[in-house]
């Protein structure tokens, strides 16, 4: 059957025709995530992204509304059979980012008698600036009972292992580690889910999901043309984050460098660090504003530090306070994850709220959902949680009850899959 205009390709056409009129700076189309991390016209969100590209698109993309992310275990231990996932996954993926079905034959063009190789719930919305990223846990190049089975063990990066368990972590297995991750974003939140189903029905019998995760309400902006969202505390959220524009702090913060993994697999791409953060709502709604500005060290409605200014003035961490203290306290979050106390380490973070109802106690089961890419884990990541863990003042209000690691391979070439150079 000819491919023709399936599904969502018309509309998805009209509105990438409206929104992509222009070029973006260097000569990339609007939405496309070049090497320099260019993004969608003043740094909004773009009717489509191209899925290829010498990064993953979803990480420097302008944050998107909505979220849907899982984390998948191999059933296989058929080297050529997780081969084969990949590049089926990165088909059907570039289809769905251009708001196509996921597979050539569709959601309803296919035979009766057959299932088809879309599962449908996406006809009529556009592509809603979807993006999928794809990553690889620990995992997967584990040796099984002294098998290595994929023949990957001598191709792990040495910072790709297993978090440490951070003091306060309340880790749920069942929300927790992987073989491999995809990350959904898009603005409708019907679009995100319609990429992690159809994927995950490509995989039967290879993969299995372990856990996902829905999110709403981004809590980060990864672009500088992006207003500050707020996280379910109501504070602004992420105002420090490595932003697209800023291409030499992506690439000394995000970017894995040449020769920093074996072969130089990753090279080009990064690490994904991701935490489900419950958040103890109700505790925190009954503190008074003062005490919650202290906690964060930013003011509730403007989000400026304590120590004067606008939201993106850096704050003054030696400002003199009362009774021998600091306006920012010694124990807020702003102090204690700064980069000046971290070796200048920052991270590029694509974070989400979620709520999955409530809990056996009648509280919200609520929180962020924390995603960040990282150069390197062991300098830009695990030295900031540990610090957060033990001396934050908003750890008494928060509860990590998921964790993962991934390696996240540079984006596909043209004729090529997600994870190619791994299996080179």
């Amino acid at each position: 059957m000819a491919m023709g205009l399936s599904r969502r390709g018309l509309l998805g056409g009209i509105t990438a025709g409206l929104a992509g009129g222009g070029l973006a700076a260097g000569g990339y189309a609007v939405g496309h995530e070049s090497p320099a991390g260019s993004v969608g016209s003043a740094g909004q969100v773009a009717a489509s992204y191209p899925f290829r590209g010498v990064h993953q698109a979803g990480i420097t993309t302008p944050a998107q509304d909505r979220l849907h992310f899982a984390a998948f275990d191999v059933i296989t231990e058929d080297r050529a059979a997780l081969v084969d996932l990949l590049r089926r996954w990165t088909e059907a993926a570039e289809r769905m980012t251009q708001g196509l079905d996921a597979g050539p034959i569709g959601a309803v063009g296919g035979a009766t008698n057959l299932p088809p190789d879309d599962t449908g719930e996406a006809i009529g919305l556009p592509p809603g600036g979807l993006t999928v990223t794809i990553g690889f846990g620990p995992g997967l190049f584990r040796a099984a009972e002294g098998r290595d089975r994929f023949g990957l063990a001598d191709r792990r990066p040495e910072v790709l292992r297993e978090l440490p368990h951070f003091p306060g972590d309340t880790l749920d297995p069942a929300r927790s580690g992987g073989d491999l991750c995809v990350q959904a974003c898009a603005q409708d939140p019907q679009v995100a889910v319609h990429a992690i189903r159809n994927l995950a029905r490509i995989g039967f019998g290879t993969v299995a999901v372990r856990w996902s995760q829905l999110g709403f309400g981004r809590t980060s902006t990864t672009s500088t043309a992006q207003e500050t969202p707020r996280n379910l505390f109501g504070f602004k959220d992420g105002t420090a984050n490595v932003k697209a524009e800023e291409t030499a702090a992506l690439d000394e913060h995000v970017w894995v460098g040449p020769g920093e993994s074996p072969g130089d697999w990753l090279a080009g791409g990064s690490y994904l660090v991701a935490r489900r953060i419950n958040m103890t709502i109700e505790v925190w709604d009954r503190q008074p504003l003062g005490d919650q500005e202290d906690f964060i060290g930013r003011t509730k409605g403007t989000g400026a530090p304590l120590s004067g200014g606008e939201e993106h003035t850096a704050p003054d961490l030696d400002m003199p306070g009362s009774n021998g203290t600091t306006v920012i306290a010694q124990d807020a979050h702003v102090r204690v994850v700064h980069p000046d106390l971290h070796g200048g380490a920052r991270m590029l973070r694509r974070g989400y709220n979620f709520v999955d109802g409530t809990d056996a106690l009648g509280g919200l089961d609520a929180g962020l959902f924390f995603l960040a890419y990282v150069r390197d884990p062991d300098t830009h990541f695990i030295p900031i949680q540990s610090a957060m863990a033990r001396h934050d003042a908003l750890m008494e209000y928060l509860k990590v009850t998921g964790s993962g690691l991934f390696a996240v391979p540079p984006g596909a070439g043209d004729d090529g899959f997600v994870g190619q150079s791994l299996f080179a």
